[in-house]
């Protein structure tokens, strides 16, 4: 694989693998392909607390939580905050849960919202729910995914153990090539 997705934030990462391939390949020939960073519009996904959503930081949005959770959580989001009461217009751009709405919403609700947001015609709770209902739509095939596979711990640790074996092989193979072009 070429392209390697990766947050904004492990960019350097790549970028040091990248140097550490072309330096090899440049002594012993093109044995490895260099990695390129494949980003997503969405560079960084906005956590509940409005730092970047992580397992770690607990602000974030779970695979296996029920829509009702996910609407709590969601409901809880930290908004802009210069926007302290309902009539005080805002400013979407500065707003954690408005990154949501660009990321699942359709472009007229991203505009209605804003508007709504600038004009103090909607308030925060007003505008989550407009994107918490697509969260929950798009999440919800998800869940359900997973809660199947939760039932069926074989065929997950079956599929993990195929691919585990296609990664071997893989794997021997390059270090072949390796051990060929470094004379040993």
């Amino acid at each position: 694989a070429h392209k390697v997705p990766v947050g904004v934030d492990q960019a350097p990462h790549v970028e040091l693998t990248r140097e550490i391939v072309r330096r090899f390949n440049q002594f012993y020939g093109p044995i490895f392909p260099e990695p390129e960073v494949l980003l997503t519009e969405t560079q960084r996904f906005p956590g509940l607390d409005g730092r970047k959503m992580s397992k770690s930081y607990n602000n974030a949005v779970f695979l296996s939580d029920l829509p009702k959770e996910i609407e709590q959580k969601l409901g809880r989001m930290m908004t802009d905050p210069a926007r302290v009461r309902r009539q005080d217009p805002g400013e979407p751009e500065k707003c954690p849960a408005f990154q949501l709405h660009k990321i699942y919403c359709t472009p007229q609700e991203i505009e209605e919202v804003s508007q709504g947001c600038r004009s103090a015609g909607i308030g925060c709770l007003d505008c989550k729910r407009v994107m918490i209902k697509h969260v929950v739509a798009e999440m919800e095939p998800f869940r359900e995914k997973r809660a199947a596979y939760e039932l069926r711990p074989a065929d997950v640790d079956d599929a993990l153990a195929a691919g585990n074996r296609v990664a071997q092989e893989k794997a021997a193979e390059t270090m072949g090539e390796v051990r060929s072009a470094v004379g040993l």
